[in-house]
């Protein structure tokens, strides 16, 4: 009978990711309001995880068993493996906010205040600030067995208030709660003092205001708490209808799903505790204790005091001159191949690649496919100038991009207002390819220049995403960036074949198997055979399976994963010929770098896809080769470095220990290693 394939399941392996997260609030190296960022990074990504895949082991547990045996995992033990890890993780997330930030911001003369610090004319500033600001916005609800369940809304704050009648003969205790405004104000309010900066959390003012709101009962206690809801948007036929307006109407709803998560104050008393739960259905699955405060994401937008000493040394942005420093970037692809860095480079040159073209009286038509895209975006606004210079441009949009649908469809309405040909969505597949096009015609010779990315056309996320981007001219490259364009505009796949891009829904999964097998053909046949990977996630099985085969049959494999990693390096007899490592750091490490010895003939792919299983089996994605021995062994020089980090590097193994790589040899910290690298050979 053949051994089942060591394997983490995937959601036990990302709450390791964002542990890792977590263990940078806890590095006391880290700047303190940087601190304090990662924990607002941890809170956020332990939101979303909750409302989707949270919520859909829940749903996996409604639907019944003949579901469940589809499935490899049941899903109520993996709800419950992840419950217990949470709530470990939340502990800890409590004791570094209590017994490390606090006390280190208390240093730096920076206090965070409750009703307890307040002297008279700070309490009556508070509650002058209350009157003049907060009154239209609270909503507080008596909680009775009789009457109409109050709604909670998806993430909002809420107090939970425990109290009696001030009447001598009412002796019966009463719940209700109380909505905290932290969607209609700043969750953090500055106190007026001299010398010290004194803070206050928008939760500890309403608790001060509490006894003003229910006049007629003594407050025993208030404890906070928060309902985070199912976010997947459920589309019942994307091959049917208009996918567009089935979109609209299920974003409409996303915000009323079933819960997935209620967190709460840990000091809640249980018949409290066992009170919501009644009023608000809540199973107990569904809870979560936490410290005092929630929404810790909300510490993103903790107030700065202009101390630089708290903040990240500034590494700005190395200008890559190649580009920037002539009148058009195209004119710099005409004489040769370009690769970036961001943000360790400047993002101005994909810019201005827009911005150029949509200026440039030879360019004839702009094409791009858009993932997600900033607010306020240069590239956007670039392509509806090129329309109005008499351009024709087209957009691809993925509307299904999760969180970004709404900004999508508002850029993707924009532009074709303004004469861009927008394409939308395709039914079960998503587009995640990140690449455009650009046709000049000039003195009669046509030329076609194509971007291919690692990462998106974001102004906003290249400043703090790690991804690489590149610029060609080459033919063979541009004629099937051509194809891709092609498919996502008619739909039609007959007769497109990919020979040098490595095309999800086409062959990039078969690609990638036959480049593993070429090495381990390699390996048993003596000759040096290797595999460096690059990704933020590793969860397909068969590709796993076959990293497994790979180090068995001698296959050197070396991994640098950001996040998921369902595989188990170093295990005996089956990966001891496999490592890894994952960096977390200032910058969130996005780019995918995948090379292959090849018998000496080294290939050098990038690409905007994980080895998950939706993205080699349900997105158009794209794997770009890179053959300029110039370029290749600049994208080997930042591995080289990224693998020797030894300060933000921690090992992946089992998902029950994450350990730092040891410090041998000099000290290297990648990211500051690759900015200098970068300046040094810019």
């Amino acid at each position: 009978m053949k051994k089942p394939t060591p394997y983490i399941h995937r959601d036990i392996s990302w709450l390791s990711f964002n542990y890792r997260v977590l263990q940078e609030a806890m590095d006391e190296s880290v700047p303190l309001y940087e601190r304090i960022k990662f924990l607002a990074i941890y809170s956020s990504n332990l939101g979303e995880f909750f409302r989707v895949r949270v919520s859909n082991h829940k749903n996996l547990m409604r639907a019944g068993k003949k579901t469940q045996k589809k499935v490899e995992f049941e899903p109520k033990q993996i709800v419950r493996q992840i419950l217990k890890i949470v709530t470990k993780q939340q502990q800890k997330f409590s004791e570094i906010y209590n017994n490390e930030i606090l006390p280190a911001l208390e240093k730096e003369n920076i206090s965070m205040v409750r009703l307890k610090d307040l002297k008279q004319k700070q309490l009556d500033y508070v509650i002058s600030y209350f009157n003049d600001h907060l009154i239209p916005f609270i909503q507080p609800v008596l909680l009775k067995d009789n009457m109409v369940r109050p709604y909670l809304q998806n993430g909002a704050l809420y107090l939970g208030v425990y109290m009696k009648s001030k009447s001598g003969k009412d002796k019966e205790k009463y719940y209700a709660i109380v909505k905290i405004p932290s969607d209609k104000h700043d969750r953090f309010i500055e106190i007026p003092s001299k010398g010290n900066t004194f803070i206050m959390l928008l939760d500890d003012l309403v608790r001060i205001i509490i006894p003003e709101i229910f006049p007629g009962f003594t407050i025993i206690d208030s404890y906070s708490f928060k309902l985070t809801r199912d976010a997947e948007l459920y589309i019942d036929d994307e091959y049917q209808g208009d996918l567009i307006e089935k979109i609209k109407k299920s974003l409409a709803k996303r915000d009323k799903g079933l819960a997935s998560r209620l967190v709460y104050d840990r000091t809640l008393p249980n018949h409290f505790l066992s009170h919501l739960q009644y009023v608000f259905d809540i199973e107990d699955l569904d809870l979560i204790p936490e410290g005092r405060y929630h929404n810790n994401f909300d510490f993103i937008d903790f107030p700065r005091v202009n101390n630089d000493k708290l903040k990240d040394v500034s590494l700005p942005a190395i200008p890559y001159s190649p580009l920037e420093a002539l009148d058009s970037v195209l004119d710099g692809i005409d004489v040769s191949e370009h690769l970036l860095y961001y943000p360790y480079h400047s993002y101005e040159s994909v810019i201005r690649f827009f911005e150029d073209a949509a200026v440039d009286k030879s360019v004839t038509h702009i094409k791009i496919i858009q993932y997600r895209v900033a607010k306020v975006s240069r590239i956007m606004n670039a392509l509806i100038k090129a329309v109005k210079n008499g351009k024709k441009v087209t957009a691809f949009i993925e509307v299904k991009a999760r969180f970004d649908e709404e900004a999508n469809l508002t850029w993707g309405e924009k532009l074709k207002k303004n004469g861009v040909k927008v394409i939308y969505s395709m039914p079960g597949l998503k587009v995640h390819a990140k690449i455009a096009l650009v046709r000049r015609v000039k003195n009669g010779k046509e030329t076609n220049y194509t971007y291919m990315s690692t990462g998106n056309f974001h102004e906003g996320t290249a400043n703090l995403y790690t991804d690489f981007g590149f610029f060609s001219k080459e033919s063979k490259l541009v004629k099937e960036a051509k194809m891709i364009f092609q498919f996502v505009e008619t739909k039609k796949s007959e007769q497109i074949k990919f020979k040098h891009l490595g095309v999800g829904a086409f062959n990039l999964k078969e690609k990638l198997i036959a480049a593993i097998k070429r090495e381990i053909a390699f390996a048993e046949s003596g000759k040096k055979a290797y595999i460096t990977l690059k990704m933020n996630s590793l969860q397909d099985k068969e590709m796993i399976e076959l990293l497994y085969k790979a180090s068995q049959a001698g296959v050197k494999v070396r991994m640098i994963i950001r996040g998921i990693c369902c595989l188990i390096p170093e295990l005996e007899g089956i990966s001891e010929n496999i490592s890894g490592i994952s960096i977390i750091d200032r910058y969130l490490e996005h780019a995918r770098v995948y090379i292959f010895a090849n018998g000496g003939d080294e290939k050098v792919y990038l690409s905007s896809a994980d080895w998950m299983v939706r993205n080699l089996h349900h997105r158009v994605e794209c794997m770009f080769p890179i053959y300029d021995e110039g370029l290749k062994k600049f994208v080997k020089d930042i591995l080289k470095i990224q693998l020797k980090d030894n300060v933000k590097a921690r090992i992946i193994g089992d998902s029950s220990s994450i350990k730092y790589v040891k410090k041998d040899g000099p000290t290297i910290r990648s990211q500051f290693d690759t900015y200098y690298y970068i300046k040094e050979h810019s």
